[in-house]
């Protein structure tokens, strides 16, 4: 199966997300995703308020940096919006910028130490278990949930590095990759990724796979798209985002498809002058190109 999304970039105001969350479930796209940049909008209290406006979309907050965040709290609130919204909300956890997090006091020697205990500790908390433990970061003295969510959820983790790619394989039941991933990279991150789970004996488990697709339609698209990855550093890099009509557009999904990806999130150049419209292009003219299976 593979699902398609979009982004609701952070660069646009709050009050934005309201629209865009309708035009997504109006006209039938599987996904939205959002983001929790700083200093920009907070990733739970946004996912809440687009699930609330929309009955039937899937939210995904792609990535809640954990520096920020104490591990019953994440719990807490990713398992009140399970049920709140059974089967809607997509939650993943990353070690985040760590520019970012130094800025606000957070940065981790060992983020992948910390990102290792936090999914282990968090995915225990979600099944309902009463944890304790005594990690270089997490420390828990017999926590559980109250309200645990009734049926299991996934937690996924954001990854770019060879080390955290495999940590996801083995701690986390998906993972996300960036729009810095071309297909080469998808199926390189599978490989990883799948180490990671041998080690852990979850081999058997499903994991899945999100890759963000930088994507710019209509006029000035390509130039968009160049300016974005000039202004990134990223122009060199080949397979590297898509310009163009929903064929073309269709045509990146699926070979990201190919290499491994069961949920492409089409992301918006920064400039992108209509949201919605970005939106409804995914729902109504991309979603119909791409296979739902594989």
């Amino acid at each position: 199966m593979t699902a398609l999304g979009a982004v609701f970039r952070p660069q646009l105001p709050p009050e934005r997300l309201r629209t865009i969350a309708r035009v997504a479930e109006e006209t039938g796209l599987e996904e939205l995703w959002l983001w929790e940049d700083c200093f920009l909008e907070g990733g739970v209290s946004a996912a809440a308020a687009a699930l609330a406006w929309t009955d039937r979309l899937r939210v995904g907050v792609g990535l809640l940096p954990v520096p920020l965040r104490n591990v019953a709290v994440t719990a807490m609130e990713a398992a009140t919006l399970h049920r709140l919204f059974p089967g809607r909300a997509v939650l993943g956890v990353g070690h985040g910028v760590q520019d970012w997090m130094g800025q606000v006091g957070a940065r981790a020697e060992s983020p992948v130490t910390l990102l290792r205990e936090h999914l282990t500790a968090l995915r225990a908390l979600l099944r309902g278990e009463r944890v304790s433990t005594e990690g270089r970061y997490v420390r828990l003295d017999d926590v559980a949930l109250d309200w645990p969510p009734t049926v299991p959820v996934e937690v996924f983790a954001g990854a770019t590095g060879p080390r955290t790619l495999r940590l996801s394989g083995e701690a986390a039941d998906g993972t996300i990759l960036t729009a810095s991933t071309p297909p080469e990279g998808v199926r390189q991150a599978r490989r990883l990724i799948d180490e990671g789970r041998a080690t852990a004996s979850r081999g058997a488990d499903p994991h899945t796979v999100v890759v963000y697709l930088l994507t710019a339609t209509g006029p000035g698209a390509a130039a968009r798209l160049g300016a974005e990855l000039d202004a990134e550093g990223r122009a060199s890099v080949p397979d590297l985002g898509v310009a163009g009509d929903a064929e073309a557009v269709a045509g990146a999904v699926r070979r990201l498809a190919d290499a491994g990806a069961d949920t492409v999130v089409l992301q918006p150049t920064a400039d992108e002058p209509d949201p919605e419209g970005f939106v409804r292009f995914a729902a109504e003219a991309v979603r119909p190109l791409v296979p739902r299976t594989r």
